[in-house]
């Protein structure tokens, strides 16, 4: 009697196990993801060309095909150390499935991040980031940021703070079984897309320009040299005691220059403010 009261339990325990698993796997799991994406919502991934950490060119183009991680991260960053070794993880996991995460470190300089390498023996490329790369990808302000992108290289999908891994290794997972250069059409975010994670990236008109932050691709060699000759004979009011231009190179983020600058591009084409 005892033996099959034994039997008893360990059958009703396996049932209940089987149960937990069939209500996630069919029901909670699929009641957590976001709905599904429009073409709109998967912009080109910006493309960029940074030095690595010996000093080796590393250009995004060359990896289209495969599925990209770009983790924005930083070692005074705490929650972006603790991803690290999940990151790890991933790309050995992954690796030989057409995965490759690609750290951009906002550190000052490479120093510290060749020591952090080292020390957690990172399996994946770092390269050093530059004011233009976080401006490209909608401005980095908190860290660490993920952007995951498919084999078509579009961005399926952005993270800001320290996410749990099982969270990014299904997406991974999901944009890996896409074979080519075809959009995943029925990509769904685990868990949805808060307002702050939705994908909004720069003009790499302003970005690239000879006045940060201002398009100049309407006007001619000629008049883009004009244009910065006015700019210097103009105050920035930001306090900086600097003129326009100066303020544009010195300080990309200052919101004043950039309007000061924008506002006098259409004086200059001859429209209203």
């Amino acid at each position: 009697m005892r033996r099959m009261k034994l039997l008893l339990g360990v059958l009703l325990a396996l049932g209940l196990v089987a149960g937990l698993y069939f209500l996630n796997r069919y029901w909670i799991t699929p009641a957590t993801k976001g709905p599904g994406q429009s073409p709109m919502d998967r912009p080109p991934a910006p493309a960029f060309s940074l030095p690595d950490l010996n000093g080796r060119t590393l250009n995004l183009a060359d990896y289209k095909g495969k599925v990209i991680l770009l983790d924005f991260w930083a070692t005074w960053c705490g929650p972006c150390r603790i991803e690290i070794p999940g990151f790890i993880e991933l790309q050995n996991r992954y690796r030989d499935q057409g995965l490759l995460i690609i750290g951009i470190s906002m550190d000052k300089g490479p120093e510290p991040v060749r020591e952090f390498y080292e020390e957690f023996k990172m399996n994946y490329p770092v390269v050093m980031a530059d004011d233009k790369v976080s401006e490209l990808y909608g401005g980095v302000w908190g860290l660490p940021t993920a952007f995951l992108i498919g084999r078509d290289g579009r961005i399926y999908a952005k993270h800001l703070g320290a996410m749990n891994i099982s969270v990014l290794e299904e997406e991974v997972r999901e944009l890996l079984a896409v074979q080519g250069a075809s959009e995943v059409v029925g990509f769904k975010r685990v868990g949805g897309t808060r307002p702050e994670e939705k994908i909004e990236l720069g003009d790499p008109q302003e970005i690239n320009s000879e006045v940060p932050g201002v398009n100049l691709s309407s006007l001619t060699p000629a008049q883009v040299a004009q244009f910065k000759k006015e700019l210097e004979a103009i105050p920035c009011d930001c306090g900086c005691k600097l003129n326009l231009l100066k303020c544009r190179y010195d300080d990309r983020s200052c919101t004043v220059s950039r309007r000061l600058a924008r506002e006098h591009l259409k004086k200059f084409l001859g429209a209203p403010v």
